[in-house]
């Protein structure tokens, strides 16, 4: 069965909620390509080690996020906020094929955190 692409992006946000990377990479593609503001990554590997990076520069992070879909593509501005740093201006953008996602560009400045 296909999930939908806000299928895909609501369990790819419970998955986030659970910080098993492995877990987390298995809503991508065997061939991804993962857009960081340090690189290029590629494959589920490539997506772990991403995502691994965001989730240890905002450890505990409350995050908000808004969410505009057209299609199979995901526009996502977020904002993050943890005991020391912040994240305000937020973008990711996500592409999605046969019920998961074949692409992912992420783009933050983490900053910190103002009182």
């Amino acid at each position: 069965m296909t999930r939908t692409p806000q299928e895909v992006f609501a369990d790819h946000g419970n998955r986030l909620g659970t910080g098993d990377l492995d877990l987390i990479s298995q809503n991508y593609t065997e061939d991804a390509v993962f857009l960081a503001p340090d690189g290029t990554l590629t494959g589920r590997q490539g997506v772990k080690e991403g995502i691994g990076r965001l989730l240890a520069d905002l450890p505990d992070a409350d995050w908000r996020l808004t969410p505009q879909f057209a299609g199979n593509v995901l526009f996502l501005q977020w904002t993050a906020t943890g005991a020391d740093h912040e994240v305000i201006d937020g973008v990711d953008t996500f592409v999605f094929r046969d019920g998961l996602i074949s692409a992912q560009t992420v783009r933050y400045t983490l900053s910190p955190r103002t009182d």
